[in-house]
């Protein structure tokens, strides 16, 4: 795996080192003990898999708070998304910043999100999948979200969204009350 830091303090893009012969290539996805060199929470508790039908489909901004905090690794393994963090860790140098990436099935991309981080991203092709393994259980009473076009983060989407569920468009804009 080859692990590049991006410009948020401890959120990674991941790559797969590709092994490649004739046949095609092998490469680890998932490592505990590489995830665990690069100081990365690696203790994976729940696999989610979420499927969007349609281009410009967006999911996001979610987190949740202590003490159900969890950290994220993130993978398009159909299709192709852009792919937003934001630091929502009051203590960090990188606190209320955010990085997004495209990850596809096709650059074998992920993103690796620490806790205290919020994510969301916008579909940028129709029949898309995307797998993410978590460090914490989904615990409905520490969820929060944050609205998508939130001017406190300034957001660079690449185009406008088609479709947002009735909940993620109702996420509030940023406030330090809602990380307790």
């Amino acid at each position: 795996m080859i692990f590049t830091e991006t410009e948020l303090k401890g959120a990674y893009i991941i790559e797969v080192k590709k092994l490649e012969d004739e046949r095609g290539f092998f490469g680890r996805s998932f490592c505990r003990r590489e995830m665990e060199e690069h100081g990365l929470i690696a203790d994976i508790v729940q696999a989610n898999t979420s499927v969007s039908l349609k281009k410009g489909t967006l999911r996001g901004m979610h987190f949740q708070v202590e003490p159900h905090q969890e950290a994220k690794l993130i993978r398009c393994v159909r299709g192709s998304i852009y792919d937003v963090i934001i630091d929502l860790r009051p203590e960090s140098p990188t606190f209320k910043r955010w990085f997004g990436v495209e990850l596809s099935a096709d650059n074998y991309k992920m993103l690796y999100a620490p806790e205290g981080f919020a994510h969301g991203f916008i579909t940028i092709s129709d029949n898309v999948e995307v797998c993410y393994n978590v460090t914490a259980f989904y615990s409905p009473g520490s969820e929060r979200g944050i609205r998508w076009d939130d001017k406190t983060f300034g957001i660079k989407w690449p185009f406008k969204p088609a479709i947002i569920s009735d909940r993620d468009r109702k996420h509030p804009d940023f406030s330090l009350e809602m990380l307790e």
